[in-house]
């Protein structure tokens, strides 16, 4: 009997626990159960609305493309140029005739004559350039009053121009490119063709004639040490030779060429604030070096792995030397002038002041004359161009097609060759 009692008492709880699992059970399968749907509905639900959605997005694209057009490329503005026209004894004429020539609003000018020139002169050129009005309504135009002393053939030259460069850069950041000119240069093309066709140049690009081929100037010129009395004198005398002579540098490769050159902005800033040492180092090394002017620049830009290939090998100019060559250039004259137009350069050297050649440049080329500004888009209307107008009409003349022919024809073979210095 106690066995019997004992057999009832488990039957109660083992039917307990075993509805409670069946309960249990039943509750996990059909929240699964429910699961499943809400994520098979959930899948249902989104994949239509993704297709509707898809569906909907390519009507209103096809909407798009079928019925807006696109909004037209943002065009860079018009380039600007910095200019260094500078001169000595007895240029003031000439100088004050290639500023005004070359004068346009959107530019900025730096001029200079240097301490051999005498102090009335330079004094003439200051009051000139403020009493302008044109000058004095734009000002862009930037006179070096404290005269440096410069020794063509010395580093005093390159030490000038550095000058001009930062002073440029000191007075504007709306220049793209710099170019440095004498009093005995002149234009071939008006500015306003000078904007035009640079207009569609790559910006980074560097206009300077060069060669790696030394030939005589190997021995007549880097190997000789000269010191330029205008380093440390205030009158003006010629370098002169000291021993002993010094070896090729194995440091970095020499380069010669022009002095007159056409340097992007880019280019420029690195040589002035010279964040790579190169620009000081090559700076220290040419200041005993004799005609400077034809090589630092030149193998500073060839020895910078991200400028050499920015090179274009011309100075943009037109000149012509004798057989053999000399120091200097001949001077040009009004039988060159057909040569000079189909050279399709932006500028010509050297010539002798207010010789005929530049009336008829003035007259054929320039539309320029009796010593007013060079005609554009900015002179108001007028044709003495006494007032300014709006420095962003510009109006290019026959000179663009003439340099434009000339600049993408040298482009195009810099491509060819990878633009590396050679």
């Amino acid at each position: 009997m106690a066995s019997l009692n004992s057999e009832k008492r488990w039957i109660f709880p083992l039917a307990m626990a075993s509805l409670m699992f069946i309960f249990l059970v039943a509750a996990s399968f059909n929240m699964g159960l429910l699961s499943s749907v809400r994520s098979i509905n959930s899948l249902i639900f989104s994949s239509s609305l993704s297709t509707t959605n898809e569906t909907r997005a390519e009507f209103v694209e096809s909407k798009v493309n079928n019925n807006s057009s696109h909004p037209p490329p943002v065009q860079p503005s018009p380039p600007r140029f910095g200019y260094l026209v500078s001169g000595s004894r007895g240029d003031l004429e000439s100088l004050w005739r290639v500023l005004r020539a070359l004068y346009h609003p959107r530019n900025q000018y730096v001029v200079h004559l240097d301490l051999e020139s005498p102090a009335e002169e330079r004094l003439e050129l200051a009051k000139r350039v403020s009493e302008d009005p044109v000058f004095s309504d734009v000002g862009n135009v930037h006179m070096i009053t404290k005269a440096n002393l410069v020794t063509y053939r010395g580093p005093t030259m390159v030490a000038n121009t550095l000058h001009a460069c930062a002073i440029l850069l000191k007075q504007s950041k709306d220049w793209d490119w710099f170019i440095n000119l004498s009093a005995s240069d002149y234009p071939l093309v008006t500015q306003d063709d000078l904007i035009d066709t640079f207009s569609g140049l790559d910006r980074n690009l560097n206009f300077i004639d060069h060669s790696s081929k030394l030939g005589w100037k190997e021995e007549k010129r880097a190997k000789p040490l000269i010191i330029d009395p205008g380093l440390y004198s205030t009158k003006k005398s010629d370098v002169f030779w000291v021993t002993p002579r010094r070896t090729m540098p194995t440091a970095f490769k020499l380069f010669t060429g022009s002095a007159w050159m056409l340097l992007s902005r880019s280019f420029v800033e690195y040589c002035i604030w010279g964040w790579d040492n190169l620009p000081r180092t090559l700076l220290m090394y040419y200041t005993n070096f004799l005609s400077t002017p034809e090589g630092y620049f030149h193998t500073v830009i060839c020895n910078a792995p991200e400028y050499s290939a920015t090179v274009v090998n011309h100075d943009m100019h037109f000149i012509s030397w004798d057989r053999p060559p000399k120091q200097h250039p001949r001077t040009l004259n009004i039988n060159d002038t057909e040569r000079m137009i189909g050279s399709g350069t932006a500028f010509a050297r050297k010539f002798r002041h207010n010789d005929p050649v530049l009336d008829k440049i003035d007259k054929e080329l320039l539309g320029r004359g009796n010593g007013n500004f060079t005609p554009g888009g900015w002179c108001a209307g007028e044709p003495k161009c006494s007032r300014v107008g709006d420095p962003s009409m510009i109006k290019p003349g026959p000179g663009a097609n003439r340099l434009r022919v000339l600049i993408n024809g040298l482009v195009l073979a810099s491509k060819l060759t990878q633009r590396q210095c050679r």
